[in-house]
């Protein structure tokens, strides 16, 4: 039988071989500062709300955040009345006209898509701006809205200080590509499924 004081001296053990290791690693890396392109995509519920989480961390930081959505747009959310309150800090722009299979009209959901990019642009050459969230980006990607190879060059040059953040499910593997960050966030399941509605604080 195992003495729980040697599951401790062998825990502690473990953990001192893990603490070398993981210094090791951090020790390895040398760019201390990098603006990041991040990507959240995947089929699972949760991408633009961990975007938004970020938001919140860089607004306790003091940063400037600017956010553009491209697809939203017909809801109050929970999040826009919460983050109203940062508004010397935020530059938030909703530009979409709601869900694609709302609008119905394909030259209607192009031209919204087209005025938030413009924005967008305008706001990665804001200098004060250190975080830009472009929530649903993937989605006007998705459907040819905008042209790839122009929005993936705007990204990838990007100011060397300013952190990205894209959503959106079905990425494109070329914004993969000068992404430095990628999570897929999939699905295992949703109580949508199960007849639930959209819920006012876990869905908007």
């Amino acid at each position: 039988m195992t003495e729980p004081g040697d599951i401790d001296s062998r825990h502690k053990d473990k953990m001192i071989k893990r603490k070398a290791l993981q210094d090791a690693e951090v020790a390895s890396k040398t760019i201390t500062e990098k603006g990041l392109l991040i990507v959240n995509t995947g089929s699972g519920k949760g991408k633009s709300t961990a975007a938004f989480g970020l938001v919140l961390r860089a607004l306790g930081h003091g940063f400037r955040v600017g956010i553009v959505q491209f697809i939203k747009g017909a809801w109050e959310t929970g999040e826009r009345a919460a983050l109203g309150r940062f508004d010397d800090l935020i530059s938030w722009h909703t530009m979409g006209e709601g869900f694609t299979w709302e609008t119905q009209d394909r030259a209607r959901d192009i031209a919204a898509a087209e005025k938030a990019w413009i924005k967008a642009c305008e706001l990665m050459r804001d200098p004060a701006l250190k975080l830009l969230l472009l929530d649903e980006l993937n989605i006007a990607l998705r459907y040819d809205y905008l042209p790839l190879a122009d929005v993936v060059a705007a990204l990838e040059a990007r100011r060397p200080d300013l952190h990205i953040i894209v959503t959106g499910r079905n990425v494109k593997a070329e914004l993969v590509a000068v992404a430095d960050l990628v999570t897929d966030m999939g699905l295992v399941k949703h109580h949508f499924q199960a007849g639930v509605k959209a819920q006012k604080g876990i869905e908007f």
